[in-house]
């Protein structure tokens, strides 16, 4: 794995930047206010191919991997501008279906993420299931006459579902063996399913977190889909989904830190310019140390962000399991200590609408619980990696 970025990596970057500066935080937040997302933004980084770098060229994608787009989201966060549904549309939804999907559904899907003219939401979390993805309920059925599938159950906190064109399901399916037939195990699937099926409902959750993109919960109710709505294979089960929940945490690292080092910086340019005393108050130890300090946590989790992106790009998934993990960790604990401390090191001022970083609590906040909480990935270290036995 390359330490040192490529000149092709560092060029992606800049150009990011850039698009991500000539639009800013006040129009992001504008876009948070008015409930709408940052679609000029979005349209733009679509035409410029960023929003698909990760997805193959024959489907109109950049013929990248999640360590590109990590890099797009990243830039995007570090203007202010993070794009929430470049984690869910492109990185899951597009990852899956470029991996596992037949090639109807690459060809009707990818290029439309790839450009950003069609978006996909992810639904998987269940209001009974929690971070146990054993206990999901949601299930798939044949119906035996026509071989449509019929999905019933209900999700909780799946992001965008109103805007988006389809929503990934996670269901589960009876599994088949060669000498059982159906055993009666159930495996998880993963179906599309279009925004407007019948059956399918959803309702905004009433949330206290300022963005853009709307919670929703889904009910399905015995919603009929064609036998083509499956991706891959009914019997993969963990396989499938996987694919999709390593860039989820690799992309949720991209987002934290991207977010953090926005905070950082602003922390840094206040600390150079507001003088008590004489001195600009970013001499004194005691504003500099904690601001050093979480650059070089933000720095850490880059690393680690990179390490995960590359195993996974280059088809170890075991591997990027664990370091997908990691750096979703890493990333979430500096951004949180990263916006604190820009916080208190602008005092009141933290706390105004013209500087910006008080909705950062919040949102920051939100890196250390979702898509897993920090404690199931120290439960998956502990007994993962360190061969620990498990506590539930």
């Amino acid at each position: 794995m390359p330490v040192i970025e490529s000149e092709e990596h560092k060029a992606l970057r800049a150009a990011v930047s850039a698009l991500g500066n000539r639009y800013g935080r006040a129009y992001f937040t504008r876009t948070v206010e008015e409930g709408v997302p940052a679609s000029e933004l979005w349209a733009d980084a679509g035409k410029l191919g960023y929003l698909g770098v990760n997805l193959p060229e024959e489907y109109g994608g950049g013929g990248g991997g999640v360590a590109e787009l990590s890099i797009v989201l990243e830039e995007l966060g570090a203007a202010g501008c993070p794009l929430l549904l470049l984690v869910v549309s492109p990185a899951i939804c597009g990852t899956v279906i470029a991996r596992f999907g037949t090639e109807a559904q690459k060809r009707e899907w990818l290029p439309g993420l790839s450009d950003g003219t069609r978006t996909m939401a992810f639904g998987i979390t269940e209001p009974d299931a929690g971070s146990n993805s054993h206990r999901i309920t949601t299930t798939a059925r044949r119906d035996p006459d026509t071989g449509d599938w019929l999905l019933t159950g209900r999700k909780v906190f799946v992001s965008g579902v109103d805007i988006a064109d389809a929503t990934l399901i996670v269901g589960r399916t009876e599994t088949v063996s060669a000498k059982e037939g159906r055993t009666g195990h159930l495996k998880p699937s993963l179906f599309i399913v279009p925004r407007d099926t019948e059956g399918f409902h959803r309702r905004k959750m009433d949330m206290e977190l300022s963005a853009a993109e709307k919670q929703f919960e889904l009910t399905l109710d015995d919603v009929r889909l064609p036998a083509d709505a499956l991706v891959g294979d009914e019997d993969a089960g963990l396989l499938q989904l996987f694919a999709g929940l390593n860039p989820e945490r690799i992309m949720t690292a991209a987002f934290a830190i991207g977010m953090g080092r926005y905070a950082l910086a602003k922390a840094v340019e206040y600390a150079r310019d507001r003088t008590v005393w004489k001195a600009p108050i970013g001499a004194h130890q005691a504003i500099a140390h904690p601001l050093a300090q979480a650059h070089i946590e933000l720095e850490l989790a880059r690393l680690m962000m990179q390490k995960a992106a590359h195993l996974y790009d280059a088809g170890d998934d075991v591997g990027a399991g664990e370091a997908a993990n990691m750096a979703k960790y890493a990333a979430a604990e500096a951004c949180v200590k990263a916006v604190d401390q820009a916080v208190h090191t602008l005092g009141g001022n933290g706390l105004t609408r013209e500087f910006g970083l008080a909705s950062l609590v919040t949102a920051a906040r939100v890196s250390r619980i979702a898509p897993v909480s920090r404690e199931m990935i120290l439960n998956y270290v502990s007994h993962q990696t360190l061969g620990l036995p498990k506590s539930y």
